[in-house]
């Protein structure tokens, strides 16, 4: 009996029991010994199949947990966390270095898709321990976030294994290279890129994602504007051994004119930004 056929055979019962009285029903049902043998087996089958369980999607998990606070996600609509992860690879289980994690916004969603099999490392430079306040404490306090550990070191001393993280992400932070906080030196650019290629694993990844700065600006506009050109930060990562395989323009704006500083609150939020993604 085909699958349209055995359908057509449950709606033809069904149908002749609401068509009976109550009284009816116990004459014109079929009972078992009555039934053909195949067709009990068969309609057997069909009710004894169990549920296929459908498995949550971690990044909408992730974005969703009541744990999330809420005023991260009322950024979401212009940061598209979810777009740029996905661009990025981001699976359950891998090892994950987070470049410049600040307060945590994308820690707390990392760290929830990769899941308790996942390592996700959060750095920031020391210098930064200003800026940050008890944002890490919030953050981590209570072992709410179990798999992340963090990391305070400067952008060329990562301090972690050779080949051992599968995806780093530094987001909105490749232009601190070229600015010193109260003179703080953040990590040479050059050794930043090498420490990068020394972590990742063969076929690892390493996400990009800036303020684009206007073509000519230089290096100085990581200082002074928070932005860079995107041609300077892909040329140091393909010098220091990487592939240059995906770039994408989620994070575009047209409107932005790139000569403004990113926290100027005319652009702040809207700034035009570079996606960039390589491989080792």
């Amino acid at each position: 009996m085909t699958a349209y056929t055995k359908m057509l055979f449950a709606a033809g019962v069904i149908m002749a029991l609401g068509a009976c009285s109550p009284g009816d029903q116990a004459d014109s049902t079929l009972t078992a010994t009555e039934t053909p043998a195949a067709e009990q087996a068969e309609a057997a089958t069909l009710t004894e199949t169990p549920a296929v369980a459908v498995e949550a999607d971690p990044m909408a998990a992730a974005l969703a947990h009541p744990d999330r606070p809420a005023e991260e996600r009322t950024r979401d609509a212009s940061r598209l966390p979810a777009e740029t992860l996905d661009f990025a690879g981001l699976e359950p289980g891998m090892t994950v270095l987070e470049m410049e994690a600040g307060g945590g916004y994308f820690t707390e969603i990392i760290a929830r898709v990769i899941g308790a099999d996942g390592t996700l490392y959060m750095q920031n430079p020391p210098a930064f321990d200003g800026f940050l306040g008890d944002s890490l404490t919030v953050r981590l306090g209570d072992d709410r976030l179990p798999n992340v550990s963090v990391l305070r070191t400067n952008f060329d001393d990562l301090q972690v294994e050779d080949g051992s993280i599968d995806l780093i992400t530094w987001i909105q932070g490749p232009h601190e290279l070229w600015f010193a906080p109260n003179g703080q030196n953040l990590g040479d650019p050059a050794g930043a890129f090498a420490e990068i290629t020394r972590v990742l694993k063969p076929g690892g990844r390493l996400l990009l994602v800036d303020h684009r700065a206007a073509d000519g600006a230089g290096t100085e506009a990581g200082a002074t504007l928070h932005r860079i050109e995107a041609s300077i930060v892909e040329d140091m990562a393909i010098t220091a051994g990487l592939t240059k395989t995906a770039e994408s323009d989620i994070l575009s704006r047209e409107d932005d004119p790139l000569t403004a500083n990113v926290f100027d609150e005319a652009i702040r939020g809207k700034t035009d930004q570079f996606v960039l993604l390589f491989t080792k």
